[in-house]
Formats: C-alpha cells, sequence, structure tokens
C-alpha cells in the first residue's frame, strides 16, 4: 500500500478516476466507489491548493470520460457536434473536482478536513444539480443500485447521503492504512459500517406494505430507429407499426396504456387525423393512453415554439398535455445562442425554433389513481419527481427515448435512476423507452420487470399501489442543505487555524 501512496499524484489521481469511473453501471462494481477515493485523498492530504487542484481535474476528467462516455455515442448529430459536445460535458464536470480539490489543499491537514470532506462531496453534487447545466445523473449513489439496502434510506436524506457514506468510508480507510494502524482493523470498522448499512436497509424492505389496489398498465417499448423515425419515406409505416403495437396492447386488456417519448412521428395537437384515430381507439376500447409527442405553437412574435410534450387521451374526454420542464442543453434547445443550432440535423423538421420548457407539474387521473410524467432526462434529476409526489401522484410514468445511445452505458445508467426515484418518494415507477429499457420498478427499488435494449414488446404489468410519499418527498434536500452549511462553517474555521 506504501508503494501505491509513493507514485507521482496526477498518477494516483487516474488510478482514482479508473475505479471510480466504472464503479457505475452497467460493469456491476459498485464496491469500488468505497476505495476508489483512497488514492486521491491521499494526493489531497499531502499537497498545497494548486496541485490539489490539478490532480482533482485530472481525477475528474478520467472518473466522467468512463462514467459518462455515452454522452459521445449519440447517432442523432453529427460527429464534430458530438465529440464538441462530450468534451465539453466531461471538463465542465471535471471542474467541480478540481475545485474540491483546490479547497482541500487550502485548509490544514487535520481532524477537521477529515470531517469536512464528505460534506464538501455532498455540497458539490447538490450545486451540481441546479441550473440549466444542471447534472445529477453522475451522482455518486448511482454506483450502488446493486445494493438496494444501502439505497433505502435515501428516502429520508436523499441520494447525497449516498455520497457522504461512500466519502466517509473512503476516509476512514485511508486514515487507518495511513496511521498504520493496519490494514485490518480498516477492513472491520468499513465491514461493521456497511454491514449496519445494508441490515437496515433490509429491515425497511421487508416492512414496506402495498395497498389492496393495483392497476394494470400495458407498456409498449417499439424498437424504433430514432433516426428513421422522422423520415419521411418511412412514415406511414411507423404510423401503421404503432397502431399494430396500440391493438396489442389493447388485446392484453389493460387499465391503461404507456408509449415512450415522441412515439409518433406526429405533432398530435396539430394531427386532427391521427390524433381522433387514437381518440376514436380510446373512447371505444375505454383504455386511457399517455403518449408522447412533439408540439408546436407560435408565439404572440410569430416564431415558432417547440415543447417536448406527452399527450394523455381519456374516454369522452378532452385530451390534456405536459410540456417537459427540465430540458437538455445542446440536444433540445441552444444554451448559447449564435454559436452553433445542436437541432438542425436532427431529423424532426424543425426549423432554427428550439424547444421551450414548460412550468406546470401536471397530474392525469384516471378513475381513483392519479399519476405524472417525467419524460427523459427529467427522470435523473430528483426535485422533479418529489414535486410530482408531492403534488399527490401515485404513480411516476417515465417516458424515454435512449434509441440515440444505442447499447452504451447510457441506457443502464438512465434505467438505475429511475430506481433511485422510486426509493426516494416511495413510489412505484412504470418506464416505457422506445429501444428499452423498459420496466416496472417497486417503491423499494425491486424491478419487477425489465425489458432489455433492442427488441419491441408489448407487455402487461399489474403495479401494487402504496401510499405514496416520504420524508424526502415532502423536505427535500435537507440533509444536502445540512451538509452545505457545515461544509461553510469547518472550511473557514479549519483556514483560520492553518493560517494562526
Amino acid at each position: 500500500m506504501n508503494y501505491i501512496f509513493t507514485r507521482p499524484a496526477w498518477q494516483l489521481a487516474i488510478v482514482s478516476g479508473l475505479c471510480v469511473g466504472t464503479a457505475y453501471q452497467p460493469w456491476h462494481l459498485g464496491f469500488l466507489a468505497y476505495i476508489g477515493f483512497i488514492p486521491l485523498i491521499h494526493v489531497w492530504f499531502s499537497h498545497n491548493t494548486k496541485n490539489n487542484f490539478k490532480s482533482g481535474y485530472i481525477f475528474g476528467l478520467v472518473y466522467n470520460l468512463i462514467s459518462n462516455y455515452w454522452i459521445g455515442a449519440n447517432s442523432g448529430a453529427e460527429f464534430g457536434v458530438v465529440l464538441f459536445s462530450l468534451i465539453s460535458a466531461v471538463m465542465y464536470l471535471a471542474l467541480f473536482w478540481g475545485i474540491a480539490g483546490a479547497i482541500t489543499g487550502a485548509l490544514r491537514k487535520d481532524v477537521n478536513l477529515y470531517l469536512m470532506l464528505p460534506f464538501l462531496v455532498v455540497s458539490l453534487e447538490w450545486i451540481r444539480s441546479f441550473g440549466p447545466l444542471g447534472f445529477a445523473w453522475g451522482n455518486l449513489a448511482l454506483t450502488q443500485t446493486d445494493y438496494l439496502p444501502i439505497l433505502q434510506n435515501i428516502d429520508i436524506a436523499g441520494t447525497y447521503y449516498i455520497a457522504f457514506w461512500i466519502i466517509s468510508i473512503n476516509v476512514i480507510l485511508y486514515n487507518l492504512i495511513h496511521s498504520k494502524t493496519g490494514i485490518k482493523k480498516a477492513h472491520i470498522i468499513s465491514a461493521i459500517i456497511f454491514l449496519g448499512l445494508f441490515f437496515s436497509g433490509w429491515g425497511r424492505m421487508k416492512f414496506l406494505q402495498s395497498k389492496s389496489d393495483s392497476i394494470d398498465i400495458a407498456i409498449i417499448q417499439p424498437n424504433v430507429n430514432p433516426n428513421e423515425k422522422w423520415d419521411y419515406s418511412s412514415r406511414q409505416e411507423t404510423l401503421m407499426f404503432m397502431d399494430s403495437l396500440h391493438n396489442t396492447a389493447i388485446s392484453l386488456r389493460p387499465d391503461f396504456i404507456l408509449f415512450p417519448e415522441t412515439a409518433l412521428p406526429a405533432y398530435l395537437r396539430l394531427n386532427n387525423r391521427i390524433r381522433s384515430q387514437l381518440q376514436t381507439k380510446v373512447d371505444t376500447t375505454g383504455i386511457p393512453v399517455l403518449v408522447g409527442t412533439v408540439d408546436r405553437i407560435i408565439d404572440p412574435e410569430g416564431k415558432k415554439v417547440y415543447y417536448n410534450s406527452a399527450m394523455y387521451l381519456s374516454p369522452k374526454k378532452a385530451y390534456e398535455m405536459y410540456e417537459k420542464i427540465h430540458l437538455v442543453p445542446f440536444a433540445e434547445y441552444d444554451l448559447f445562442p449564435g454559436l452553433f443550432h445542436p437541432l438542425e440535423n436532427l431529423n424532426l423538421n424543425i426549423d432554427r425554433g428550439v424547444f421551450q420548457g414548460g412550468k406546470d407539474y401536471k397530474i392525469f387521473k384516471w378513475n381513483q389513481v392519479q399519476f405524472s410524467d417525467l419524460i427523459c432526462y427529467e427522470s435523473s434529476l430528483p426535485r422533479y419527481a418529489r414535486q410530482f409526489v408531492q403534488n399527490g401522484a401515485d404513480i411516476l410514468m417515465i417516458q424515454a427515448n435512449d434509441g440515440w445511445l444505442g447499447e452504451s452505458a447510457g441506457p443502464y445508467q438512465h434505467f438505475e435512476l429511475a430506481r433511485l426515484r422510486a426509493i426516494e418518494n416511495r413510489i412505484p415507477v412504470v418506464r416505457s423507452g422506445n429501444t428499452g429499457i423498459s420496466g416496472v420498478i417497486l417503491p423499494t427499488g425491486e424491478v419487477q420487470r425489465k425489458v432489455p435494449l433492442g427488441i419491441a414488446l408489448v407487455f402487461m404489468e399489474n403495479i401494487p399501489l402504496y401510499t405514496p410519499g416520504s420524508f424526502y418527498s415532502h423536505y427535500g434536500d435537507v440533509f444536502a442543505v445540512i451538509s452545505f452549511v457545515i461544509f461553510l462553517f469547518l472550511g473557514p474555521v479549519s483556514c483560520l487555524k492553518k493560517q494562526s
């Protein structure tokens, strides 16, 4: 172990980046997160501000390049745009780890630093989730979805609680190893913490009870190539194929049918013919549908404005709409208008207008069941799911189209994020992905049904209903806020001690 600590700082940063980056899905190596930070912590506890920023940034580059390489797998844009997006994203996300390193370099290397580091990492994860570039996708909790009992307490403290424990265990292990207390003792202490979390979570999973009610939902995974869906030459063929899948879903006699994001190559609100056909089928069968669609309006200035939307059609009633609130920068709208327009190379018949985000946290209702819809990337951001549950949702639907990302790590991680949202809010999650991964997730994070990538399938699942909501649903990121406040207190205190 001492040999490892003698290596140059940049090499240790790379080793940590490799370990933590591969802890994410789909590699099932989440345990690496509990030891992966040790080389980086050694560097941070041994160097000054400037060197720590460099090592933190190197770590961030390697870690994010491995865990988020799928950003560069987007088949829906030209190579130059995709490469620019990947490089920009990795450089931006690495900056947070550079900042973490710089802060540790500015503090005195005493017990305060050991105590402060978990609060610092939680604070930066939380801050990183805000704004148009908000990115909670890479939170450390995503490394732990193979270990469901450990995740059960995120219904109280949110996913940031997992980051706190991961960093804490790394700090404990480093301190024990580096202080020559002994690797054996380090293993014992970390095992006690790990087993304590595991068995407390296991107990909570066993005692979570559903209500007597349930609902049958048919989920459609069409597996349509997104690059071809909007091609005019294949448009009619796609519409006929989707209609056949709709008929298959009806034959299962469900209570409800869920289509994926932008399921049909049509603006449903504007296309009266196709919408009327859907509505007639809904009225005839009595089975409502939620279908993803692109929408367009003309604003008062005469400009075309687009929305990534979902349309809810229920029997004998007017349709209802939900507009996606949180859009993906450089994919759904121009973050820096005038530099370049990422949408012009997508085959969506969209002019140089861009998507706008909605504002309404919409609750749909069928009989006595209320549900809401998260469209694609929204499911990576905890605050949106939490707000829907606060507004009264009994079930969270997720519509996604990860077909742009092929069989990269992106679709696998995206599905795992849905499991986090289920546990946080103790609510069933039903997910329809165009090319996958579709499935049903229980409030414990357990997967009731999961359909792999790359196949077309219509299936029905009976979803038990629970009393939705949790401490986290009601109070949000209290743990993250407290961590931030503690960090703000401990940091200046340590700086003052260092100066004195």
